[in-house]
């Protein structure tokens, strides 16, 4: 079992205090649109990795890359904006803490801000992760499928909202079928201190994780949900 400590949206304040080195648990994922110095500390204080997507209200950061010299952007040296440490895997397949992690992050477009996808634009996205997938498990230590879909919107229907800056992805329910993750977890809809429920997409649970949500993993069953709480 992976102990997984799940954030998104709103910080709370038990958790930007000492009190959460009490909590314990083996990586925390982080569904956007919350201050970067916050799951940095949430990383520092627990020791524990970061995997995290970007959501609609934080900074761009596409096309950055880390190499042997620093960050790179567009060929020139340039300074990472994003949470140190943390793994970005927004548009990518990642192992981390023993769980293979797809990513996808952003909001449907609603303005000219950053972060944010069109449907065709994010279908092309999902393509690519679904392509990514497929290769990976032809590798001879790869397999197919993947234990959470990390995302920052939920997916058209499943949770989401009529209002056009809340819609979600139509396309992220035929890659929930796709990948068949163990668990689906997103942000961006505030929930306004009701409890959202868990929702189910095949055999995947879907979770509004704004506020915090800590849960155990096992891959391939159902995760149990451990404690739930929002910032609101």
């Amino acid at each position: 079992m992976v102990s997984v400590l799940a954030v998104s949206d709103e910080t709370v304040e038990f958790l930007w205090s000492s009190q959460v080195r009490s909590l314990g648990v083996d990586v925390i994922l982080g569904a956007g649109d919350l201050p970067f110095a916050y799951l940095e500390y949430l990383s520092d204080q627990l020791n524990a990795p970061c995997v995290f997507v970007p959501g609609n209200h934080d900074v761009d950061l596409s096309g950055y890359s880390n190499k042997r010299s620093g960050w790179m952007r567009a060929g020139m040296p340039a300074q990472w904006p994003g949470p140190t440490g943390a793994v970005n895997a927004d548009g990518r397949i990642v192992t981390v803490a023993g769980l293979r992690i797809a990513g996808l992050g952003g909001s449907i477009r609603y303005n000219t801000g950053p972060n944010q996808w069109s449907e065709r634009q994010q279908s092309r996205r999902a393509r690519s992760l679904t392509w990514r997938n497929a290769w990976q498990s032809r590798l001879p230590s790869g397999r197919a499928g993947v234990d959470v879909l990390l995302t920052h919107s939920p997916a058209r229907g499943v949770g989401d909202a009529e209002d056009r800056p809340h819609r979600g992805f139509e396309c992220f329910t035929p890659l929930i079928r796709t990948l068949d993750p163990t668990v689906m977890i997103h942000g961006h809809i505030h929930p306004h201190g009701r409890t959202p429920l868990d929702l189910e997409v095949g055999r995947t649970i879907v979770l509004n994780t704004v506020g915090f949500t800590l849960m155990e993993i096992s891959p391939g069953t159902p995760p149990t949900i451990v404690r739930r709480r929002h910032g609101s």
